[in-house]
């Protein structure tokens, strides 16, 4: 192995020697007739070293650290301690091993200690990659990176890919070939993945659909396939849409990834716009109409006045004039009832100022009457 041999060139008193400087080649001409003591001596020096940057060099540098605004490099520095120290001590302990000159056992107790190391970076790894994302979605950054709604997919992927390294290395350490198995896991995952293809197409589609984010948790949507509702939840294989009639609806991803979305709370306001249509008789005040309307509007506890209010004239129907009242309110889920509530209103209104609604008539003339004879 390229670890073992690197190490075992530290007994080779002539590599050694070379580039230690000249007062200390007594000493390691001392170690090397002394195996056991140079292996205790080594052992001894790299604890030192190990807590010598665990409790000084890294504590004053948590403590320069703390006067940032920003707490992710004091979660960087907090997590970085513990896989140091435990590399810098079981590192000590492989050369220590080698320096001791065991023969029985010595290679593996070296592959022990080194996948000790291996072991303690992918631990920190996953420790590290979950405070770093929760504290990039905790908006503690002056700009947001990371959405809470996006933290578990990509802790997730993270924490594959520490594996799939980790894995690596450790097969290298133990000098197991890894070309065999990545090829037979490669067979399993063509197996797999026509087995599992619907399952697959709802876990990429949810991949996308937290990169892409065409909406999120509280957004009031309609689904190309009929669905209406609020977002409560947003996961790799499905989503959640609560509808008006307090009825969960658990939608695919693939099926939202390959439909049209309608995102009625993912505008650049807070705010959406309700339209009435409403038509007049010929012949009525066209200023007052306007007036009467924009009142009941302004009027209404759950219009907002900012936008504000407005009516429009859309065109002159067959029997008509038709109108189109403008309404901004906050949630799209009161818009039936807030309609409701103009309608009846305005139907009042009208009744009240005189103002026709038209409808449907029919006049019937009757050009000539027969002749009825008596009988």
């Amino acid at each position: 192995m390229a670890e073992s041999s690197t190490l075992g060139n530290l007994n080779d008193n002539s590599n050694i020697a070379d580039w230690l400087p000249e007062f200390l080649t007594p000493a390691w001409m001392l170690v090397n007739d002394y195996p056991l003591l140079g292996a205790l001596a080594v052992i001894c020096l790299f604890y030192f070293a190990a807590y010598i940057v665990r409790y000084f060099l890294l504590k004053s540098l948590e403590r320069i650290l703390q006067r940032t605004e920003s707490n992710i490099d004091n979660h960087i520095v907090l997590h970085l301690r513990k896989p140091i120290f435990t590399t810098l001590l079981y590192f000590g302990f492989a050369l220590a091993t080698e320096a001791s000159g065991i023969e029985f056992g010595r290679e593996t107790l070296i592959n022990l200690f080194l996948s000790v190391i291996v072991v303690s970076w992918i631990r920190a790894s996953f420790i590290f990659s979950t405070s770093l994302l929760t504290t990039l979605s905790n908006n503690e950054l002056r700009f947001s990176i990371v959405e809470s709604q996006t933290v578990p997919m990509l802790d997730l992927t993270i924490k594959l890919i520490v594996i799939l390294l980790g894995s690596y290395s450790l097969l290298i350490i133990w000098g197991i070939n890894p070309m065999g198995w990545l090829a037979s896991a490669g067979i399993v995952g063509i197996a797999v993945g026509f087995a599992a293809k619907d399952t697959l197409a709802n876990l990429f589609s949810g991949f996308f659909i937290l990169i892409d984010r065409p909406y999120k948790i509280g957004d009031y949507i309609n689904l190309d396939s009929g669905e209406r509702g609020r977002v409560t939840h947003v996961g790799l294989r499905s989503s959640r849409i609560l509808t008006r009639d307090d009825i969960e609806i658990i939608v695919p991803n693939a099926l939202i990834a390959n439909g049209k979305i309608v995102n009625e709370s993912g505008g650049p306001a807070l705010t959406i716009r309700t339209k009435l249509m409403v038509g007049v008789a010929y012949g009525s005040n066209v200023d007052k109409v306007c007036d009467i309307l924009e009142q009941i509007a302004r009027e209404h506890s759950e219009v907002v006045g900012d936008p504000y209010p407005r009516v429009r004239m859309r065109g002159f129907g067959p029997s008509s004039l038709d109108f189109e009242l403008q309404a901004w309110i906050e949630k799209p889920e009161n818009r039936g009832r807030i309609q409701h509530d103009l309608f009846m209103t305005i139907y009042k209104a009208f009744a009240k100022e005189g103002i026709e609604i038209p409808y449907n008539k029919t006049d019937v003339y009757i050009k000539e009457f027969p002749n009825i004879k008596d009988k």
